[in-house]
C-alpha cells in the first residue's frame, strides 16, 4: 500500500484522477494484446488508486508545520 498519501503532488483532483485513468487504460491496452497477466496487475492498481485516490483520500494540512 502506498504510505504517503498526504504527499503535496497528490493534493490536486485531477492529478489523482490522471492517476486511475492512466492504470485502467493500461490495463486495457495490456488486455488488448493478450497479456491478461499485466491486464490484472495494471487493473488491479487502477482499482487500488481509486479507492485510495478517489474514495479514501483525505488531504493534508495545506499550512506547513512550524519547525522550531
Amino acid at each position: 500500500m502506498i504510505q504517503d498519501q498526504s504527499h503535496p503532488f497528490l493534493r490536486p483532483l485531477w492529478r489523482r484522477i490522471v492517476l486511475v485513468a492512466f492504470c485502467a487504460a493500461w490495463s486495457i491496452f495490456e488486455f488488448a494484446t493478450g497479456s491478461a497477466f499485466w491486464g490484472t496487475l495494471a487493473g488491479g492498481m487502477a482499482v487500488l488508486g481509486a479507492y485510495q485516490f478517489l474514495i479514501a483520500y483525505k488531504p493534508g494540512d495545506d499550512a506547513p508545520a512550524d519547525k522550531e
